[in-house]
């Protein structure tokens, strides 16, 4: 319950931690069955506070669903967490940008580039970063 009430967790990276801390993998299976009856642990709950925890540090919706994958979140609650129309990933695209670079457009291919290369690492998909060069801050959906 310490490990809950410091942050959300996912059932996979408290399965982790309980396993580190030597407790046996059967009582960790029936504590986590537990927590999830009681509904102290929810992977729902722990993909939306991930998502937009990071979504407002300035991250990418690609990232974002690497990061969850890797803490054993299923597709389905990802694709739940990424799609919350609060999340607008075109406008936070802009945003980095314009923070990392300034509100001038790239002026030549290296420096268009450059920008391309800092928003994919950050988990910008094509359309997002294309929309952010042109300094657009909606879609045309």
């Amino acid at each position: 319950m310490r490990l809950l009430a410091r942050r959300e967790h996912s059932a996979q990276e408290l399965r982790y931690k309980l396993g580190t801390r030597g407790y046996a993998a059967p009582v960790v299976d029936r504590v986590i069955a537990v927590l999830r009856e009681e509904n102290s642990l929810s992977d729902c709950r722990y993909a939306e506070n991930y998502a937009t925890s990071r979504y407002t540090r300035g991250f990418g919706p690609v990232r974002i669903e690497a990061e969850l994958r890797e803490r054993g979140v299923s597709a389905d609650l990802i694709d739940e967490a990424l799609s919350d129309p609060d999340l607008d990933w075109y406008g936070c695209a802009c945003r980095q940008r314009r923070k990392r670079f300034g509100s001038g457009m790239p002026a030549d291919f290296p420096e268009r580039a450059r920008q391309m290369r800092f928003l994919q690492q950050r988990g910008f998909d094509g359309a997002q970063i294309r929309a952010a060069l042109a300094g657009e801050t909606e879609t045309a959906d």
